[in-house]
């Protein structure tokens, strides 16, 4: 069997330690889909991490940043739709695949860990599925062999991850040390919440006025049109958004703030 182990982080780097060890180095191969807006340090640490794995690295681009793929499919991407991931990612990274895999003969490994089954298996409400998980995605597009090697024992949380990776030379990149969950999009995620962004203002203030200029810039191509937002204020009966520019005004304003609103990331999920 062949693997193509999907590479971004921490827990894919480890997902695909374990995938060489299972299927070699010369049946492995490590992908990753370029949005064009990652942390310099984020490059660095895939480039590293490929080097300790021994596998080839693919680096694919579509060519556009999330923010042209908003302007060009007139949608702002946010926890209930994700544009950039379906293009950037999953559009891009499926034509790859089935151009040079056999779907009989290849094993798609995920860097996902025991804590998030949801992102693996799908979040099923009662009736339905809410969002599917990559497992169930890949079997419905025709691939059958789809693993998740850290959900898998010996279980490891990402501290363990972190430590594993300080025994092989490699830094983490840095995203983790400023106490980001994920290390996607240059710390900013349609898919997270307020109190994410919250810890992007205090952290990365350049990239949060990036995004806040973004989303202004957005919707000044659309006069006349509803004002699209990233983030919504839960409010019965309804959602109310709220503008990346009325988020850190009130955060100025010394205003409350749900620090565990933080979202998901999962850009191989598929949207609500």
């Amino acid at each position: 069997m062949k693997a193509v182990a999907f590479f971004s982080g921490i827990v894919s780097w480890a997902a695909a330690k374990r995938a060489v060890a299972k299927y070699g180095a010369e049946n492995t191969t490590l992908l990753f889909t370029d949005t064009l807006i990652e942390d310099a340090d984020l490059y660095r640490f895939l480039r590293e991490g490929a080097a300790n794995i021994g596998a080839p690295l693919v680096w694919l681009k579509d060519g556009r940043t999330p923010w042209q793929v908003f302007d060009d499919e007139g949608i702002l991407g946010n926890s209930r739709m994700d544009p950039c991931s379906r293009v950037l990612k999953r559009d891009t990274a499926e034509k790859w695949i089935a151009a040079n895999c056999d779907p009989m003969e290849t094993v798609l490994v995920f860097g996902i860990d025991w804590t998030e089954d949801h992102r693996f298996d799908g979040d099923p409400l009662p009736g339905k599925t809410r969002r599917r998980g990559v497992k169930p995605r890949y079997n419905a597009l025709g691939w059958p062999h789809v693993e998740a090697p850290m959900m898998e024992a010996p279980y490891m949380d990402r501290r363990d991850i972190s430590d594993w990776l300080r025994r092989e030379g490699i830094a983490r990149s840095r995203a983790y040390d400023e106490g980001f969950a994920h290390d996607n999009c240059g710390g900013g995620c349609v898919r997270a919440g307020k109190g994410h962004f919250a810890h992007v203002l205090r952290v990365r203030p350049t990239v949060y006025a990036a995004w806040e200029a973004g989303e202004e810039g957005f919707n000044s191509k659309r006069p006349g049109k509803p004002f699209q937002t990233i983030l919504r204020d839960e409010a019965f009966p309804a959602t109310v958004p709220v503008s990346l520019r009325q988020l850190r005004e009130r955060i100025e304003a010394g205003g409350q703030i749900d620090m565990f609103d933080i979202g998901g990331c999962g850009c191989f999920v598929d949207a609500a």
